[in-house]
């Protein structure tokens, strides 16, 4: 193997391993009394500001075109309620089971395509969907047959859902040609308006109460964030987006791990089995070509959730 494709490799997982950081700087925060609406306007905040001083010392351009500006509305509204929906999940079940249930937005993506632009449902497409929901049924039934929360389940289907949309409309408007970056950041600024309204413009929004945890808020908006966007970029130009995409894996993957050592979530064979089927069934749609040829500027857009 070349070291081109080996810097490949290493970027994807980076890629993929930092957006699974998530709930490791989220969890903190939420545990010292802060409410959903502040965590994300900190990560929104610091993204923002961190993307767009990347974007100005690469001397990338701001300028947008008018009939730019409603697409980019629209999709910065799906960008902030999927990150809503997932990080309220983290405050009903835990949180590598979230991320695990997230991961099935590839899936996601192919029902819309086939129920509103035509889009050939393949035997493997078929195969995947069933897969995917096998594992999530055995996330959902706990030992004992205790359940997950039915809310917590139905916030996190919400924000894969949001993110579907928000990757189909990226790739069928006027926003396709755009440079991951800009639109990134964008999204993001436009997302950020979405909690400054839901904080009253600031009144109700709540002070990091400790310099331990501006750490974590500056750490949302870096690792999840910029490093997951940068280092996917890089993959993509060594490997392909597809070989990219599926190292994704390691999202879900890095949550379930952080969860279990640093947060005491449990981890039971039945837990192991749901995400084993829910990794699969993504590897499988992703790695169909036709799916992949067509969505993939979606795997240089998925790290800002």
């Amino acid at each position: 193997m070349d070291h081109t494709k080996v810097k490949g490799y290493v970027l994807g997982a980076v890629a993929a391993a930092s957006y699974g950081l998530n709930p490791l700087f989220a969890l903190p925060m939420y545990e010292a009394g802060m409410d959903v609406d502040s965590v994300l306007f900190y990560r929104y905040a610091a993204a923002v500001v961190l993307l767009g001083g990347l974007m100005l010392a690469r001397r990338q351009s701001f300028a947008l075109r008018r009939a730019e500006l409603a697409p980019l509305a629209a999709m910065g509204l799906l960008f902030s309620f999927s990150s809503l929906f997932l990080f309220r999940s983290y405050n009903l079940m835990d949180a590598g089971i979230a991320s695990t249930i997230l991961f099935v937005y590839p899936v996601l993506v192919a029902v819309i395509m086939a129920l509103f632009f035509h889009e050939r449902v393949s035997l493997l497409t078929t195969l995947s969907i069933g897969l995917a929901f096998c594992g999530i049924s055995l996330l959902y039934r706990g030992e004992g047959g205790a359940t997950l929360s039915l809310l917590g389940v139905a916030l996190v289907f919400l924000s894969s859902l949001c993110y579907a949309v928000y990757i189909v409309g990226v790739n069928r408007s006027a926003l396709r040609r755009m440079p991951t970056e800009k639109l990134t950041f964008y999204a993001l600024l436009f997302g950020l308006s979405v909690f400054a309204v839901r904080l009253r413009f600031g009144a109700d929004l709540q002070p990091v109460p400790t310099a331990g945890l501006w750490v974590n808020a500056v750490s949302l908006g870096l690792f999840p964030t910029l490093v997951s966007l940068v280092t996917m970029a890089q993959a993509i130009r060594c490997i392909g987006s597809t070989p990219t995409a599926i190292l994704g894996a390691l999202e879900p993957v890095t949550a379930l791990f952080f969860g279990v050592v640093v947060f005491g979530e449990q981890l039971t064979f039945r837990i192991v089995t749901g995400v084993v089927l829910i990794l699969v069934a993504v590897t499988v749609i992703i790695a169909g070509k036709p799916l992949a040829e067509r969505l993939s500027p979606l795997f240089r857009l998925h790290r800002l959730r």
